[in-house]
């Protein structure tokens, strides 16, 4: 399997999760788009990707906005012609027990993570429709499950989660596939105010051991978006190392 000459679109690639899949996806040939609010961070990448021999470009994109989203689409295709991979990366924790969460908080999570996705579709959609070829990767998490503290958070993923079924229904005729990885804990920037008591203490309910790493969903990311998965689509799969084993 190989992404030689495949464009793909990352969002949140700046760091993280997204800054992962857009390394992998670069080392497989394909050409990267990492768009990312702190452009900064995404040129950063960007930079990383062509020191590889790769070819990307680096855009600020609000994902929280349908402007910003079409316009880097648009972008993207004046670039390279086509667009062929989406994965949506951008997103926002705020964790909070229900009676304090604010408006403000729950519109805030809800526009870039549940809102955000829907733009980045959105803006892809019609494009891959005429290619008659598309892969939509959005990243939901375990918590839409329900976790204590993550009513925003989890009701924004479990949004997500429909979404990305609701998605994969409406463009399996146009030989699009839309999946959704779902992650546990990730060491990531998002997360990396944790103490490290707390870590350790969440390590020891995994069954593998051990918190993921970027380069864990990565993988599973890179294996979505090939050509030789076109059977595969309005699935989400977890990527936690067994910790939602057993939980509906």
């Amino acid at each position: 399997m190989n992404l030689q000459d495949r464009v793909a679109m990352i969002t949140g690639g700046g760091s993280g999760i997204g800054r992962a899949i857009s390394l992998v996806l670069a080392k497989d040939g394909a050409k990267v788009a990492v768009l990312d609010l702190n452009v900064k961070n995404a040129s950063g990448t960007a930079r990383e990707i062509e020191s590889l021999g790769g070819h990307s470009l680096a855009a600020e994109c609000d994902v929280g906005s349908r402007e910003s989203c079409f316009s880097a689409v648009d972008e993207i295709t004046k670039r390279w012609g086509r667009l062929d991979i989406l994965i949506t990366c951008a997103g926002i924790l705020i964790d909070n027990v229900i009676k304090k969460i604010t408006e403000e908080t729950w519109d805030k999570v809800h526009r870039i993570n549940l809102k955000g996705t829907l733009f980045c579709i959105q803006a892809v959609q019609e494009i891959m429709k005429q290619q008659q070829y598309g892969r939509i990767l959005t990243l939901a998490s375990g918590a839409y499950l329900g976790g204590f503290g993550q009513a925003a958070y989890g009701a924004s993923k479990a949004g997500v989660v429909n979404l990305t079924k609701v998605a994969a229904l409406e463009m399996a005729k146009y030989g699009v596939t839309v999946n959704c990885i779902a992650p546990g804990l990730v060491e990531t920037p998002m997360t990396a105010g944790m103490p490290q008591d707390a870590y350790a203490k969440i390590a020891k309910t995994i069954p593998v051991g051990r918190i993921a790493k970027p380069e864990d969903i990565a993988h599973l990311a890179r294996a979505l978006v090939a050509d030789e998965a076109s059977y595969i689509t309005g699935q989400i799969i977890f990527v936690d190392g067994g910790a939602t084993l057993g939980r509906a």
